[in-house]
């Protein structure tokens, strides 16, 4: 039985990476020595060891809004975050309103 472990933030104000740090650390059992960069997010969310949580589950799913703030936009930081989840182990979900899809 494949198994997901599920982080909703959306609702949550993550205007920057260190917002999705600390949105993060505590649905995701970090660890106070957690690097908070993308490279030991990676390290966390595809080679495991890191949070004994997180390796529990087949898969972490991340739920992100992304009409506003830090997902919302194009940059570099976002770009290297968002491509962490790349891997068979991992996903982000970015929401949008159906208003900003809708154009209207």
């Amino acid at each position: 039985m494949t198994t997901e472990l599920v982080v909703d933030l959306r609702g949550t104000r993550i205007e920057t990476i260190d917002d999705f740090w600390d949105a993060v650390s505590g649905p995701c059992e970090l660890p106070s020595w957690f690097g908070r960069n993308v490279d030991a997010w990676r390290d966390t969310i595809q080679a495991r060891g890191i949070s004994n949580l997180i390796d529990r589950h087949d898969t972490l799913v991340v739920h992100v809004d992304g009409t506003t703030g830090f997902f919302s936009r194009k940059g570099r930081e976002v770009r290297d975050l968002r491509s962490t989840f790349a891997g068979r182990r991992s996903r982000l979900v970015v929401h949008h309103s159906a208003k900003a899809a809708g154009g209207a």
